[in-house]
């Protein structure tokens, strides 16, 4: 079973994210910072990563850009999630090593999509 990890300081964007990767035939971890998501993808490095912006201790971007250099850290699939909307925030984005990006908020068809696209669905 592929693993996703969400890491969004929202408790319930992290309970709605999870069912819907859940329901999609997903392991899902959670994780409130960039802090807990870097930890944790040292004990076990997921397949695909839902990932907020703005968070505190460790934000969304500062957490891509550690997880690329980590070992295997450019094998997960990273979908940022977040309430970001301006071209800046996206090129830079995917210039750290996202591979989509989508906007809050999301429903289940939107995951899914973006999931296919990715490849790991």
């Amino acid at each position: 079973m592929k693993l996703c990890l969400v890491v969004d300081d929202s408790r319930v964007v992290r309970k709605v994210s999870r069912r819907i990767v859940e329901d999609l035939g997903f392991e899902c971890e959670e994780a409130e910072n960039g802090q807990e998501a870097y930890e944790f993808c040292g004990w076990r490095m997921p397949d695909v990563i839902l990932l907020d912006w703005n968070m505190p201790v460790m934000s969304g971007i500062e957490f891509l850009e550690k997880l690329r250099m980590m070992t295997n850290g450019g094998n997960p699939s990273v979908i940022f999630c977040t309430t970001e909307n301006d071209m800046d925030h996206i090129q830079r984005a995917i210039e750290s090593g996202a591979n989509e990006y989508i906007m809050k908020p999301f429903d289940s068809d939107i995951i899914k999509a973006k999931l296919v696209q990715v490849g790991v669905l």
